[in-house]
């Protein structure tokens, strides 16, 4: 066969295959990647241009790679689902940059960012004074989230019918996939004695619990594994 033609029916096939594995492993492969995918992503790329090009190497020796790299990123992504430690090394955690309206230079420097990037930032979400930030958290997919100052922040049907907003702070993170997050707690002078109490009034125990969080407002959410709906939707 032509030598050009074998590849591009080697390209055709790399192009179906990488398809195949990006649908396998999910959709959040199409989101900003974590430390993990990312790292699948550049083996994978490598692997595929090697299948698309590289006539030297035999299609069964880069099928097999291709396999082992794509079922250990499945693994993985089921160990980060069901483990928060596992997760919390494999993705690493958000970082606070601003806190009180105030620039961490240390947490800059841990994640070698500059103030300028910083500002680069801050201005793709439409903030061009510092000034307005109350709260600045680093993403583990790299992105900047944002709680402006409350005098910064738009009205809410919700505010108008209160008059005006109450005090925030940032949210606080309680329970976790079933899990009681005591550091959490201890950082922010809260006992473990008043989160069972709060899911006492609910007849709920820490291990009903997917999610709890005391937000910005103050107000406790709690998230249950049972949300008793009947018939969820998912989009496909």
């Amino acid at each position: 066969m032509d030598e050009h033609m074998i590849i591009l029916l080697r390209s055709i096939s790399a192009f179906v295959l990488l398809l195949i594995i990006t649908r396998f492993l999910g959709k959040q492969t199409l989101s900003n990647m974590n430390f993990h995918e990312f790292v699948t992503a550049v083996i994978l790329g490598a692997i595929a241009a090697n299948f698309a090009f590289n006539e030297k190497l035999q299609v069964i020796q880069l099928l097999i790679s291709l396999a082992v790299f794509t079922f250990t990123s499945y693994l993985l992504s089921k160990l980060v689902v069901k483990n928060r430690k596992f997760r919390m090394w494999a993705e690493g955690t958000p970082s606070i940059l601003i806190e009180g309206g105030k620039i961490l230079e240390e947490n800059l420097k841990k994640n070698k960012l500059t103030l300028d990037t910083v500002n680069q930032m801050l201005r793709q979400k439409d903030i061009f004074d510092i000034s307005e930030v109350e709260y600045g958290v680093l993403e583990i997919n790299g992105m900047i989230s944002v709680m402006k100052k409350k005098e910064y922040q738009n009205v809410t049907l919700k505010d108008m019918k209160k008059g005006m907003k109450g005090n925030q702070q940032f949210p606080i993170e309680l329970i976790m996939d079933g899990q009681l997050l005591e550091k959490n707690l201890k950082v922010n002078d809260l006992s473990p004695d008043w989160v069972h109490d709060k899911l006492k009034d609910r007849n709920k125990n820490i291990e009903d619990v997917f999610y709890a969080v005391k937000g910005t407002d103050g107000q406790l959410y709690f998230d249950f594994y049972k949300d008793k709906i009947q018939h969820p939707i998912d989009v496909e």
